[in-house]
C-alpha cells in the first residue's frame, strides 16, 4: 500500500516536472534518459541505497538489493514486486 502511494507520488512529480518544463520552455531531455535531479532523490525502496540508470534496459539498478526497477513511459516503477532480480 505504501509502495503504491510512493509510485503515485513519483508519477505526480514526473508529471509536474513535465508541465513545468513546458511552461518554462526549457529544452527537453533526450528520450530514454532520466532527469539527473530525479535520480538524485530516488533510492531503492528496500535498502534506501542509491540507484544507477541503465539506459540500454531502461531500468534503475539497485546493486545492494540486486534488483532492477523498470521505467515505463518515462516513469520509474519503484515497486519491489515489479522489479527484476539481477546477479
Amino acid at each position: 500500500m505504501i509502495a503504491r502511494f510512493a509510485a503515485d507520488v513519483l508519477r505526480a512529480i514526473v508529471a509536474a516536472k513535465a508541465g513545468d518544463q513546458q511552461m518554462n520552455a526549457l529544452p527537453e531531455r533526450p528520450e530514454n534518459t532520466v532527469d539527473p535531479k530525479l535520480l538524485e532523490i530516488l533510492v531503492c525502496p528496500l535498502t534506501k541505497g542509491p540507484l544507477e540508470f541503465d539506459s540500454a534496459s531502461q531500468e534503475l539498478i539497485s546493486r545492494s538489493a540486486k534488483l532492477a526497477y523498470p521505467i515505463r513511459d518515462g516513469i520509474p516503477i519503484m515497486l519491489p514486486e515489479e522489479a527484476r532480480k539481477i546477479d
